[in-house]
């Protein structure tokens, strides 16, 4: 295919600083893998070209496609083609001596920066209830990615868990470098900072290329913006290829102001805008366009497809989330059995890992072939089997294996000798663990245990099994042990969020359930939770409906998308909204839009189940922005206010019935 006119300038133009526009589906990693080709056969030699991206994967790609275009010129110089960090842990093996490293050094991993943190915490007496070492790296992280290094720590603090992580950052990194250690915010870090201290190093390490082209430049963070424009300096030669409106990465450190100032920084820099769409129908495209015009800060540009026709996106309200799923998951059912298309073909996208329940319920219940991309099932996680574990062996003490899943989860003084102890009896009478428990000696963990079990074994015939389980949740403090197990807040909120949906689920059984119990709502589970494995499903795996984030759909595309949950505190997140601050919400919306070839088809329920009661639901602000309803939006978004106007085809679709 040859190369439209955006395209080929920006292929064409091989000196000074640029900046590529490269809107979603408009041919970028086909731009920058030929200009590098176009480099080489312009005689640059292939070695002086740099190329830097953010996955060994991209990196491995835009590699194998640019020497394939070189054709004949395939020789035994390469381009660097990288990611920033092997791209740094190349400059540190040749320099790090400078700081005062040995040349030889170690990276440390998760579990090594955890015991360094931990070791730390210890050292200057900060307790981990206020500070834990998870909290603690993830702040040290931050700053790291923003430059900041342990003397402007405690400048830069603002309330005390900070200044605690900022007298524990000198010492963390002083414990690394005698370790003679770095972590991997370091590889980028130090490599600046000998930038900074050391004019000759720089001057050595951007001597070596003479074109420096960076991809997905809207993810950089400050530290990788920084080395990229020291690097540039003195031949100019830069080309940074992006998309400000698909920068959604702001929570691990990228910095969306670095490619709406390029202009700024490089005041003669050519800007190129590739706008024509190879991926999406017009109609897509055209909501898209709507959509993302309501942010303020970013570079002006409109795709435009290069292909006609295309059906209008459909946005559908349903009663509730299990009646979104259903029908979802009926009408991609019934395209399936006429073959109008494969498993493969259909994505469904969510703000917010959770919200997969009631869509892998219906994909099993209808034995459609599914995969959940970037994410565990939500019958897989740790806390949903906790819960159930719980469930079960109130149901049947007998069962050993739930028994000892949760005998001291939370902790309640029962030791794994004592537990030790209960399996060998267990084992030789012959008995299940409950009969030797009930039968033996009793510490007090183990009667306290006991006498939880036997209370909601005698509840659990009572009809109300989402009040029972909310119930048992409250007694057994399950929130405090994910707080003690997990440091970061958000990571706290998604797990808690699904024992939430654990509770929704037997809310929803119990309405369509003749006799409600708990016996028979765990055998319903038992079914949505049967293993993927006979060997049809093995064969189906990798033609498989696709269960992904938004952000894990970047850089991907489908036939037909599912947008799921379009209602405001999902998409725009509750945190945007309440920090007044949704245009990266927005920008996440249009990459979920864009990842749409021929079909997009947007969804909400009027009720979301909050702990086994229906909550009434908003629909996302960004339905009326790219529906030309923006002056609907309600001031205040109160429950029961903006509903939206259907248009002529939506007015016939009613809210799917179960």
């Amino acid at each position: 295919m040859s190369l439209n006119a955006a395209q080929h300038d920006a292929v064409n133009t091989l000196a000074g600083p640029m900046l590529v526009l490269a809107g979603a589906g408009t041919g970028k990693t086909r731009v920058v893998t030929q200009r590098i080709a176009k480099l080489i056969k312009s005689g640059t030699p292939a070695d002086r070209i740099l190329a830097v991206t953010f996955t060994n994967k991209a990196a491995a790609e835009m590699r194998d496609r640019a020497m394939a275009s070189c054709g004949s010129n395939r020789a035994k110089r390469k381009p660097w083609i990288s990611t920033f960090h092997s791209l740094c842990l190349d400059i540190l093996k040749r320099h790090i001596a400078r700081l005062g490293y040995p040349k030889r050094f170690t990276i440390y991993d998760r579990g090594d920066q955890e015991s360094a943190a931990r070791a730390t915490l210890r050292e200057i007496d900060a307790g981990e209830i206020s500070l834990r070492p998870g909290d603690l790296l993830a702040i040290i992280s931050s700053w790291k990615s923003a430059g900041a290094r342990p003397a402007d720590a405690a400048r830069i603090a603002v309330d005390d868990r900070e200044h605690i992580a900022a007298a524990a950052y000198r010492r963390y990194q002083l414990s690394l470098k005698n370790s003679a250690a770095v972590d991997f915010d370091d590889l980028l870090l130090l490599t600046d900072e000998l930038f900074t201290r050391f004019p000759d190093v720089l001057t050595e390490e951007a001597g070596r290329f003479d074109h420096i082209l960076v991809d997905e430049y809207q993810d950089t963070n400050g530290v990788q913006y920084r080395v990229v424009k020291a690097m540039a300096a003195r031949h100019r030669n830069l080309c940074v290829v992006g998309d400000d409106d698909q920068s959604i990465y702001s929570w691990r450190g990228a910095e969306v102001q670095h490619i709406l100032r390029f202009n700024t920084d490089w005041p003669d820099a050519k800007v190129i805008r590739l706008e024509e769409n190879y991926r999406s129908t017009g109609p897509i495209l055209a909501m898209a366009n709507e959509l993302i015009r309501f942010n303020g800060l970013r570079h002006e540009k409109s795709l435009r497809t290069a292909q006609p026709g295309g059906e209008r996106p459909r946005i559908l309200q349903f009663a509730d989330a299990e009646a979104e799923a259903a029908a979802v998951i009926e009408e991609i059912r019934a395209k399936l059995k006429t073959k109008q298309a494969e498993p493969r073909d259909f994505a469904i996208l969510f703000r917010t890992n959770e919200l997969t329940r009631a869509f892998e319920t219906e994909l099993r219940k209808r034995d459609v072939p599914y995969v959940l991309i970037g994410g565990q099932s939500f019958f897989d996680r740790k806390e949903v089997r906790d819960v159930l574990a719980y469930l079960k062996a109130v149901s049947q003490p007998r069962d050993d294996v739930s028994l000892l899943r949760i005998i001291n989860t939370p902790a309640r003084g029962i030791g794994r000798q004592a537990v030790s102890k209960l399996i060998t009896q267990a084992s030789a009478a012959g008995k299940p663990v409950w009969e030797v428990m009930a039968n033996g000696e009793r510490s007090p963990g183990i009667s306290e245990f006991q006498a939880l079990i036997d209370r909601y074994y005698k509840r659990q015939h009572q009809p109300k099994v989402a009040h029972l389980i909310r119930s048992l949740l409250a007694e057994t403090n399950y929130q405090r042990e994910l707080e003690r197990l997990y440091s970061d807040p958000n990571e706290r909120a998604s797990r808690w969020n699904s024992v939430e949906e654990v509770v929704n689920a037997a809310s929803s059984y119990e309405q369509h359930a003749a006799k409600p119990r708990l016996a028979d709502f765990l055998r319903e589970v038992a079914l949505d939770d049967r293993p993927a494995g006979n060997e049809k499903e093995k064969e189906l795996a990798r033609n498989s409906v696709v269960l992904l984030t938004l952000h894990g759909a970047k850089g991907l595309e489908f036939p037909h998308v599912y947008l799921v949950g379009m209602e405001e505190g999902i998409l725009p997140h509750q945190k945007s909204i309440d920090l007044d601050d949704v245009e990266e919400e927005r920008r996440l919306c249009y990459v979920g839009i864009t990842r749409a070839q021929q079909r997009l088809t947007m969804s909400f329920p009027l009720a979301r189940t909050k702990w086994g009661k229906p909550r009434p639901t908003i629909p996302s602000r960004f339905l009326f922005e790219m529906t030309g309803q923006a002056d609907r939006i309600p001031p205040q978004r109160k429950v029961g206010q903006g509903k939206l106007k259907k248009s002529s085809s939506q007015r016939k679709r009613k809210p799917a019935k179960r």
